[in-house]
């Protein structure tokens, strides 16, 4: 029996879902099916968001965590075949990454893709050229002081930390909605990872929604408000962060900790 279908026989699975219907649901995805070729990656996988809050998508390698985030950024790879994806009553499955890019969705991938021969100020202003304009730059400083003292130097030049600082920062230089992160902390000190997870709940409190996909599964969990954990490209969870933190056993058996 999976997780869901034994919190379902207890009850607590659908008191969870019938409190988040007492909220507005901001980002909808229902059943996506996502394939690499041939390859099904990502199978009926559901959940909802609302605004503000931050969800930690979890599961071990391979689980399709990262697929998911891609389909919900409307990558070609892995291709959509069924099911839907809505944010703020927007279908973004009927959309090309340009136009979800658009529509307020930012994907922070694993490699941060800092431009090469860039400075850090010039990267923030590259994502300002076309509407729509998110944060100002002064704004961006004040959220990130580290990458105001580095303005001038080049941004692939930065350590770890501060290459991820400038990804994300780069990412509010759009006008978004919601946040997408692929493995933020990787290869960060835990002091560093403390650092960015503290500038992540002040973008929460800027009403700016997160889903934020991490091996870390500790660290997400400790910062999230929600989670969904994923196994062989299935949702096996949905349901409270703290909940996750709280139940040993469903770590053990779906996250290796």
């Amino acid at each position: 029996m999976t997780n869901v279908e034994t919190l379902r026989a207890e009850g607590t699975y659908d008191r969870h879902r019938n409190m988040a219907a007492t909220h507005a649901k901001y980002l909808s995805v229902w059943d996506i099916e996502a394939y690499y070729g041939e390859s099904y990656i990502v199978q009926g996988v559901s959940f909802d968001i609302h605004e503000g809050e931050i969800l930690a998508l979890l599961g071990r390698n391979g689980a399709g965590k990262t697929s998911t985030l891609r389909t919900i950024a409307r990558l070609d790879d892995p291709a959509l075949r069924h099911g839907e994806i809505w944010l703020d009553h927007q279908p973004l499955h009927k959309m090309r990454a340009h136009e979800a890019a658009r529509a307020g969705i930012a994907l922070v991938p694993e490699d941060r893709r800092i431009i090469p021969g860039l400075t850090v100020e010039e990267n923030l202003q590259l994502a300002q050229i076309a509407p729509p304009v998110g944060w100002s730059l002064d704004r961006v400083y004040e959220l990130f002081p580290r990458l105001a003292e580095r303005r001038r130097q080049e941004g692939v030049t930065l350590s770890g930390g501060e290459q991820q600082m400038l990804s994300i920062a780069r990412a509010l230089c759009r006008d978004i909605k919601v946040l997408l992160l692929d493995e933020p902390y990787e290869g960060l000190a835990p002091v560093i990872v403390q650092e960015i997870a503290k500038t992540l709940e002040l973008i929460r409190d800027q009403g700016i929604t997160t889903v934020i996909v991490e091996q870390n599964a500790v660290a997400a969990l400790k910062l999230a408000d929600r989670a969904v954990i994923l196994d062989i490209g299935k949702v096996v969870y949905d349901g409270s962060a703290q909940d996750v933190l709280d139940d040993e056993k469903l770590r053990a058996q779906y996250l290796a900790i």
